[in-house]
């Protein structure tokens, strides 16, 4: 009875390990899986506080959290049934679709691009200038949605990359793997969120205590916002370019088109080296400003397809009349 007992134990420490060594894999799996979506993670963390920018503070944090709560159903009610069916049953499908993302991250950022040199500045109306907090529910409602479905896009392309990281793993690793990923991703992005809209209240609360250090880190959080803000968006915006350009690269040559991969790694490659101290820092940069030219480009031509050209035709037929 004793020696059943020990038998017992030692299989209870087998399993126990055997289950350790299983969470070490899937958390290495995850990390790298993270790692390689680092990209579209910051254009995802940069993209939301527009979303929740003119609402009134007590509705800020609730606006995240709705969004927050999409993003979740979003991965694993939508995104991650359709990403494993593929991977288990089509796996060449994925390039394309990693392909027709990367043209959706080009043309969103060319867009912004296009909107800051003053493209399309005429879509707008007297209603874009009265205060998100005055439009009432159905506004905050729509505006939740609107983030919603970009994450949809975003969260996609996060959930795919992440699955191209893992994808000789076993069909139950790389489920567990999404899964881990869709809970630290949307906690990471929408924490930072969080903490990006309320930064000015806390700037504002601290400026109106009496100690002077509060008072003056107060004040210099509230005049900061407006550039962490600016910058976000310029931020926002190179990473839609990169991202969406090294995922064109990428799985066009995965497609089987492979002279654009061929030269983003010459390029790399020669740039690291040029120096052995550097050499890393030099080939990652050259690869990003190739990558963000690239997005910067296919995305142009689709803008010029969805606007430049409809707008010009518009004026060529109303002259005609």
């Amino acid at each position: 009875m004793a020696g059943g007992l020990v038998a017992l134990l030692d299989d209870i420490a087998t399993l126990t390990r055997a289950a350790a060594a299983s969470l070490d894999d899937i958390g290495a799996a995850a990390g790298k899986a993270s790692i390689k979506a680092a990209g579209v993670v910051v254009d995802d963390t940069a993209v939301t506080p527009r979303y929740v920018h003119g609402f009134t503070p007590d509705r800020e944090l609730p606006i995240v959290r709705k969004i927050a709560i999409g993003s979740i159903r979003n991965k694993l009610l939508i995104i991650l049934p359709v990403a494993m069916i593929l991977s288990q049953f089509l796996p060449q499908a994925l390039p394309y679709l990693l392909i027709a993302g990367g043209l959706f991250l080009s043309y969103e950022g060319a867009e912004k691009v296009y909107e800051a040199l003053g493209g399309g500045h005429g879509h707008h109306d007297a209603d874009d200038e009265v205060p998100a907090a005055e439009k009432g529910p159905e506004f905050e409602k729509s505006m939740v949605n609107g983030a919603i479905r970009t994450d949809l896009i975003l969260s996609a392309e996060i959930m795919v990359i992440s699955l191209s990281s893992v994808e000789s793993e076993p069909f139950l690793t790389r489920l567990l793997v999404l899964i881990v990923l869709a809970f630290l991703i949307t906690a990471l992005v929408y924490g930072v969120v969080a903490v990006i809209v309320k930064m000015d209240d806390v700037g504002l609360s601290l400026a109106q205590r009496k100690s002077t250090a509060s008072q003056r880190i107060g004040r210099g959080l509230v005049k900061a916002m407006p550039k962490i803000m600016s910058t976000l968006t310029v931020v926002g915006i190179a990473a839609m370019l990169w991202v969406g350009g090294h995922i064109l690269i990428v799985n066009v040559g995965e497609a089987g088109f492979h002279w654009p991969a061929d030269r983003l790694h010459d390029i790399e490659h020669w740039f690291h080296e040029l120096s052995h101290s550097l050499g890393g820092v030099l080939s990652w940069t050259a690869g990003t400003v190739v990558s963000a030219v690239v997005g910067l480009v296919i995305g142009a031509i689709i803008v010029a397809i969805m606007h430049v050209i409809p707008k010009r035709g518009g004026k060529h037929a109303d002259a005609s009349h």
